[in-house]
């Protein structure tokens, strides 16, 4: 495994640092970690490895090593059209401890966390500058709480890696430790970070990718907002059986603290009152909020960003979205649902709900959305003429994120990129079913998020990055928080209201309660926060998701139409009916090479998962 061939990966990413006769130097292959850290050049380097085990999570739709991301495709906002993307073994109950190898997230967050930890006990010998060294583990903390972050959100109660692990340690002795005591780990780590580190002084700049005092303090508000919420505070008793195995431990912690909510609140203004004195701001740069807020994703290392990977040209994710007459794979969808969940343009909701196991829906008269009949006026940048009136009026963010059939997406292939392209996701269109092979849009809407439109297929792609943590993320965190600590304040007001504001919706109405403010925030996170990993996880916190996860997904009838008018095309269909088994289906099975390894049986499963696949 690659977190032990240390010193094959520093003969790649080490650069020869000396004038030093060829022959006169050791060759670095044969290095020591002795000798890694008696050198500035060889530490730093050692460093900026181990973000590479940082996920890049912009691939929605495979899930191997550093790519992986099942977490879109395994939720209710999209369909992943691959036939080999993991998230199709989420959705239909068939992953098991077995084969959840496939997405590495216990693997590589502990190999990242052996690295980190090296560097945290090794950098005060290294032969630098105090302030560099106080730079490079302010960087190790923060990567710690990251790493350990990931494995928390899918296996909630993890073993709590706070050192490296020496060859003569008993390692299978080593317990998952209660989720409160791993979520403190993480928040103290981000504290020990946001202590070491500095924020950007501008940006871009040569450091961007690294950690900030600011992600340090975002991510706390993260994982402060994770443990406040039901699934790990009091709203948890299908989980007082998950205990460790030795001496009985309770791993959920099964009594509701409000202090958990202050504590995330306290967290989030924290984070947004440092963040926005450091000059970052909600990005707000076009007028047009379309065009805005798909900038959020498409202008790296904008205003908004508090913690990114740069990406470069990786292209693929962009090549699953684009569609099929491009030459492209058209196989990242979102689902009906999603589409149905957008708000009209004047914030009013077009689907109150749905008959018929989601077939019908229901329409809120009030809103003017209708599904019957095709617009004959344009709006320029949102929809031309001739669309299906479901797609008329909606907010901003639909058009953001939604490539719907009869929208202009950039120019054609077949005309050298001159040409308007407009979408054909009905059967006989060049977008269609019948004009593909394995690959092609499964619901009649491709994803138009994170998808920059000048670039050109095959041929050209702007520099891009992928963010884990924004602005926007930290004002839905703090009036989620606020709302359940407090209730609906000015201040809880205030920041959902900035949020609707830069998408161009009218704020809320004023007088709701705190029930009704909660489904507002959740909607707006859903929305706001689409395609961007955070639904799988917030339903799960929530304890929704079995009326989110294990009900049937919907999408326009592929399988039929001749043109953009044809009423045949935009009928619902079932694109499959989706499982979800609580407790079993809240968080991810530890695989099974781990809980083999422990003979006593000291690494307890989580509840619902066996050995094989059921």
């Amino acid at each position: 495994m690659k977190a032990y061939k240390i010193l094959a990966l520093l003969a790649v990413v080490l650069c020869f640092t000396s004038c030093e006769d060829f022959l006169d130097k050791q060759p670095e292959e044969n290095l020591t970690l002795d000798d890694v850290f008696a050198n500035r050049l060889y530490t730093r380097d050692f460093l900026t490895h181990t973000y590479s085990w940082i996920p890049t999570e912009s691939n929605m739709a495979d899930d191997s090593g550093a790519w992986r991301s099942p977490f879109t495709g395994g939720s209710d906002e999209m369909e992943i059209a691959f036939g080999g993307a993991y998230a199709h073994q989420i959705n239909n109950g068939g992953w098991n401890p077995t084969d959840v190898a496939r997405v590495q997230v216990w693997q590589e967050s502990y190999m990242g966390l052996r690295k980190v930890n090296m560097i945290i006990e090794r950098v005060d010998g290294v032969p630098t500058a105090e302030d560099e060294k106080r730079r490079w583990k302010g960087e190790a903390y923060f990567l710690r709480a990251f790493f350990h972050f990931l494995a928390f959100r899918a296996y909630g109660p993890i073993i709590i890696a706070d050192h490296s692990f020496k060859t003569d340690e008993n390692i299978l002795a080593l317990r998952r430790s209660p989720a409160d005591a791993v979520v403190k780990f993480i928040a103290d780590d981000c504290d020990r970070a946001a202590e070491l580190l500095y924020d950007r002084d501008s940006w871009p700049n040569t450091d961007t990718g690294r950690a900030t005092r600011v992600a340090a303090l975002a991510l706390k508000s993260r994982a402060l907002l994770y443990l406040a919420s039901p699934l790990y505070n009091g709203g948890n008793s299908i989980f007082a059986d998950l205990k460790d195995p030795i001496d009985g431990t309770q791993l959920l912690n099964q009594t509701y603290s409000e202090d958990k909510w202050k504590a995330a609140m306290d967290a989030a203004i924290a984070t947004i009152t440092t963040a926005e004195a450091a000059g970052y701001k909600l990005y707000d740069e076009d007028e047009d909020p379309v065009i805005n807020y798909m900038n959020i994703h498409n202008k790296p290392w904008n205003s908004e960003t508090l913690w990114a990977k740069n990406t470069g040209t990786y292209d693929h994710p962009l090549n699953c979205s684009d569609p099929i007459s491009f030459g492209c794979f058209s196989i990242l969808n979102p689902t009906q649902e999603m589409v149905d969940a957008y708000q009209m343009a004047d914030g009013s909701t077009p689907i109150l709900g749905y008959k018929d196991n989601g077939m019908v829906p229901i329409i809120n008269p009030a809103s003017g959305y209708t599904e019957e009949g095709f617009t004959d006026v344009a709006f320029e940048g949102r929809w031309p003429a001739g669309v299906s009136n479901m797609y008329v009026n909606r907010e901003p963010r639909f058009y953001a994120s939604i490539n719907f059939c009869g929208a202009r997406w950039k120019t054609t292939r077949s005309s050298n990129w001159t040409e308007p392209h407009y979408n054909e996701f009905w059967s006989t269109g060049i977008d269609g079913k019948n004009n593909a092979g394995s690959d092609y849009c499964k619901t009649g809407y491709n994803m138009k998020k994170h998808h920059n439109p000048e670039r050109v297929p095959w041929q050209f792609t702007p520099n891009q990055m992928w963010c884990y943590i924004r602005l926007g993320e930290i004002y839905l965190n703090a009036a989620e928080a606020i709302n359940e600590y407090a209730g609906p304040t000015a201040e809880c007001y205030g920041y959902i209201n900035d949020i609707r504001k830069r998408a161009g919706l009218p704020e809320l109405e004023s007088g709701l309660s705190k029930e009704e403010m909660r489904e507002k925030i959740r909607h707006e996170r859903r929305i706001e926060l689409a395609f961007e990993n955070h639904r799988f996880f917030d339903v799960r916190r929530w304890m929704i998701a079995e009326e989110t996860q294990g009900v049937p997904v919907h999408s326009m009838d592929i399988y039929s139409g001749t043109h953009l008018q044809d009423p045949a095309f935009y009928k619902r269909i079932k694109v499959e009916d989706r499982v979800f088994v609580s407790p079993k289906h809240y968080f991810f099975p530890v695989e099974q090479d781990e809980i083999d390894k422990h003979s006593k049986n000291e690494l307890v499963q989580n509840l619902g998962w066996t050995t094989e696949a059921e």
